[in-house]
């Protein structure tokens, strides 16, 4: 029989892929998750039920974000950043704006990475910078696909590699401290030194998208005008309060640890400087929420899926069964873990939540095979990270398409999710496996 996992992330796979809305498929890849699991139709109901409220507190967070974002647009910064952007376009006649599109990619890169270690914000630029961006980039016909990828491998590469801020926890707190649960003694393993080769195999993926988004791609001007309200009229006042919007909004969030509040703060200010009149505020908020509705209900039920995967006891179970494959092979065993990684992280979404269902079984398994324990780490953790890249319910990618597609012209699972699968699952895939060999 069919594992549970195996079927519910198919399905949700499929369904996704054919362009069914990604939280309908959720939900029905639950139900036949649930159902294939033998918890039959009221437990499973009752299991998605209960994880639903696993994922409210980042849909609200994104919710407000999204009326913040608004009031951003309102403030004129979308059309100060586009005047002087296109102003320096048109100095470069012959470069056709060359220095400011990679500029734009470079300074999306940094504030990715940054914002899991420097400035541990996660996603939570991303409705911020990128809406008041998206005028320029589209102008200059940038392909969107590109900078998913460039957003994507900032928000992993740096948790999968740096032992700082959000890689703390994952390498040190969650990583090391479970394989050393299992039974290994890690004392002499350099966690940067054993994810460093899998780390490279990001560096590949993100170097290949450059190649593979090089062409310009064309987008409706006329959409992003009326979403980012380019039009506008700003002046000086009011490109300082919303620097100084976001700047508190960022500062709270990292005091507070509550993107909520942080939210709140800054839309708070535009409401009291006066950019945003009061009786302006509830049409706003509205719509700013409306903006960021999809991606707050497909995290919603992210949550709801991944507590019947849970529920259904079959994740253990497939790690278990997959042991049995293995054979004493150590190139066979690699892989197949590296494979049961990248399917659990899939439905789960979550890289720090499938290294403790791995490693229980992973790390005796691959002692019993003979590997270092510096390979141990590497294969717990690049099974860990596998997935989350390309997982249609993964805030690596619902991040970059909150930004990406405010105006409707990016589709979350065919300009994020298959690019980002395509360009890091798969070399991550042949990275850790050569790492898991040579360590």
């Amino acid at each position: 029989m069919i594992n549970a996992v195996i079927a519910a992330v198919g399905v949700m796979l499929v369904l996704s892929l054919s362009r069914v809305h990604v939280v309908i498929a959720l939900i029905v890849g639950a139900l036949v998750g649930g159902l294939t699991g033998g918890l039959g139709i009221e437990a499973t109901l009752k299991a998605f039920n209960s994880g639903l409220g696993g994922g409210a507190t980042v849909a609200l967070s994104y919710a407000l974000l999204g009326a913040f974002a608004v009031a951003i647009a309102k403030s004129g910064l979308a059309h100060a950043l586009a005047d002087k952007a296109l102003a320096m376009v048109d100095r470069q006649h012959a470069t056709g704006g060359g220095q400011v599109k990679w500029l734009l990619i470079g300074l999306l890169w940094v504030v990715a990475i940054a914002s899991q270690n420097i400035l541990p914000i996660h996603i939570a630029f991303i409705p911020l910078l990128v809406p008041p961006l998206l005028y320029v980039l589209t102008k200059l016909q940038l392909d969107r696909r590109l900078i998913a990828c460039v957003m994507t491998f900032g928000l992993i590469t740096p948790y999968m590699f740096l032992p700082v801020g959000f890689g703390n926890i994952f390498l040190n707190e969650i990583l090391l401290a479970n394989v050393a649960r299992s039974g290994v003694d890690i004392s002499g393993v350099n966690v940067t030194h054993a994810m460093g080769i899998p780390a490279l195999g990001m560096v590949a993926g993100l170097l290949i998208a450059f190649i593979s988004y090089r062409k310009k791609r064309v987008y409706d001007l006329a959409k992003i005008e009326q979403v980012e309200q380019v039009a506008v009229q700003y002046n000086p006042l009011s490109l300082i309060v919303a620097g100084v919007a976001i700047a508190a909004a960022f500062i709270i969030q990292l005091l507070l640890d509550s993107m909520i509040i942080g939210a709140l703060a800054g839309f708070l200010i535009f409401s009291a400087s006066g950019i945003v009149k009061w009786r302006d505020t509830d049409d706003l908020f509205t719509e700013g929420m409306k903006m960021m509705a999809m991606i707050g209900f497909i995290m919603i039920a992210a949550s709801g899926f991944a507590e019947v995967m849970k529920a259904t006891g079959e994740v253990q179970t497939l790690v278990e069964s997959s042991a049995s494959y293995i054979d004493h092979s150590k190139g066979i065993g690699a892989l197949l873990m590296l494979l049961v990684g990248l399917l659990v992280t899939m439905g789960i979404g979550s890289s720090f939540s499938t290294v403790p269902i791995l490693a229980a079984i992973f790390v005796p398994l691959c002692v019993q095979l003979g590997f270092s324990p510096l390979a141990i780490v590497c294969i717990v953790g690049t099974a860990g990270a596998l997935g989350d890249a390309g997982s249609p319910a993964s805030d690596s990618t619902l991040g970059p398409t909150s930004g990406l597609n405010i105006d409707g012209q990016h589709h979350h699972i065919w300009d994020t999710v298959v690019p980002t699968f395509l360009h890091y699952n798969l070399p991550l895939l042949v990275f850790g496996w050569v790492a898991a060999m040579v360590l």
